[in-house]
């Protein structure tokens, strides 16, 4: 049976967004996917405006290591300010995850923050400097939808990398490999494309990138390795952007972007012929990532059964899909970040530098039955118990929780529910057809609890009452977590 055009025009929300919102929901019936994606595209054509955590932080590094260099007479007061440093890092961040979230939710630009989110995975960066984090949001934001060749290039320069992966100690004569690795490996050409010796001749050409005390990207020219040096098959006296142009001619690059960006966006399950072709095509506008996701989006094959409703909602996927259904505001921001520690995916806390791995890894037993039980704990029918997973780095200060601090973030629900917004979206609706147009609404399955069964567990006491419970009831079961 062919999907309705509501359901084609949700699944290009929920792949190219976070969901529908309640303010348009009603509207997926009418418009055709072509015009949806046109808005989808004018709404993110605006550069975005920067998340601004840490504007003083980079004054107080850079005058932190001035005074570090006149205190060492006193180690004691050297090491109390960096830590003072670091928890302000760590508060810096939390706010920065809570700004961005809100940002996903929130914003029209759906598919830029969605492109964003996916590159924040692709180019995995875990440092304690709020500074470098914000810069990096900023660099991958204002690039997600132009030209791989410019995002690539921006990544690779900017302080949050370089410090992450270590470039800043790769100098001549004692070259340090693990950023020219990783840049081949994570962000290029996947492994098993290119040699030992690849790595360690691109890491010659990569000695002397480094950053300032302000976290801007500097070229220290004295401990850059000028000699010839040999890449995949090329001979010259290289330097890093040399390198990158050398990974970026080889078509496997676009390969292997392509690859990951369709197991993304389209199904775990890749159809090589169509990533061959997605892929050439990519390679052939010179990276352009705006035309690579017109391919796919705009194909009859996206809207193929096959890729609807099959995708495994990550954690930020389901808490932002959630959010802007039911239009909220959060009472408690600890529980934003409680929800991400527990499903195991913290914005700017990846799991290690190749990011998270999606799919069936985002689903185990414990964190189901508490996917299941958000709705709830949402609209204060439930509290909260279970313990989010130990993290020595986390564990810092970013989601230090007690059994006792969880129930407390979360006791008498953590959020205050737009209701009569929800229930404007189905304001249309004959009441023998409510139960229907809201599994519709809020399911992308075909399989799903039997509506007979399902209305046992409603309250009918006013039109109000039976949406709230309906949604709640839909979004609380296994086929919710599926986009």
């Amino acid at each position: 049976m062919a999907a309705s055009n509501r359901l084609k025009n949700q699944h290009l929300l929920w792949r190219a967004g976070f969901g529908p919102m309640a303010e348009n929901a009603a509207e997926l019936d009418k418009v055709s996917q072509k015009e949806l994606w046109a808005l989808l595209l004018k709404t993110s054509a605006k550069k975005p405006e920067k998340i601004e955590v840490a504007q003083g932080l980079v004054d107080g590094l850079y005058k932190g290591i001035k005074d570090v260099a006149q205190m060492q007479q006193n180690p004691e007061q050297v090491k109390e300010q960096r830590k003072q440093m670091r928890e302000q890092s760590r508060e810096d961040i939390k706010n920065l995850n809570i700004r961005w979230l809100e940002e996903m939710i929130d914003s029209e630009a759906q598919l830029r923050e969605k492109m964003s989110l996916f590159w924040h995975g692709h180019f995995a960066c875990r440092i304690i400097n709020s500074y470098f984090q914000q810069e990096l949001l900023q660099v991958v934001r204002e690039n997600a939808l132009g030209n791989f060749k410019d995002l690539l290039r921006e990544v690779s320069k900017s302080g949050a990398m370089l410090s992450f992966l270590n470039n800043q100690q790769n100098k001549k004569k004692h070259p340090n490999e693990n950023f020219a690795r990783e840049v081949m490996e994570l962000f290029t050409m996947g492994r098993g494309n290119y040699t030992e010796t690849d790595v360690k001749e691109a890491a010659r050409a990569f000695t002397g990138w480094g950053f300032n005390l302000k976290g801007e990207f500097e070229f220290r020219k004295f401990q850059h390795d000028d000699d010839s040096k040999t890449v995949l098959g090329k001979t010259g006296r290289f330097d890093g952007d040399d390198v990158l142009d050398i990974l970026l001619e080889q078509k496997q690059t676009a390969k292997y972007i392509t690859k990951k960006i369709y197991r993304y966006f389209v199904n775990d399950q890749v159809d090589d012929a169509k990533v061959e072709w997605l892929a050439g095509r990519f390679y052939q506008s010179g990276y352009d990532i705006k035309k690579l996701m017109e391919d796919i989006f705009t194909s009859d094959w996206f809207y193929e059964e096959k890729n609807v409703g099959t995708k495994i909602k990550s954690p930020v996927e389901l808490l932002a899909g959630i959010r802007r259904l039911m239009p909220m505001e959060m009472e408690n921001d600890q529980a934003q970040l409680l929800f991400q520690k527990t499903l195991g995916q913290i914005l700017f806390y990846p799991p290690n530098v190749a990011g998270w791995p999606g799919g069936r890894s985002w689903i185990d037993s414990s964190s189901l039955m508490l996917r299941l039980r958000i709705p709830q704990i949402l609209t204060a029918n439930d509290i909260m118990d279970i313990l989010p997973k130990a993290d020595d780095d986390l564990q810092g200060g970013m989601m230090e929780m007690t059994a006792k601090k969880v129930r407390e973030v979360t006791k008498g629900g953590t959020a205050k529910i737009d209701w009569a917004l929800v229930s404007k979206v189905f304001e249309q609706v004959p009441r023998e057809q409510l139960l229907p147009n809201i599994t519709a609404t809020v399911l992308q399955t075909k399989s799903h609890v039997n509506d007979s069964l399902l209305e046992k567990y409603l309250n009918s006491a006013s039109r109000e009452n039976f949406i709230k419970s309906a949604i709640v009831n839909l979004m609380s079961t296994p086929e919710y977590q599926l986009c």
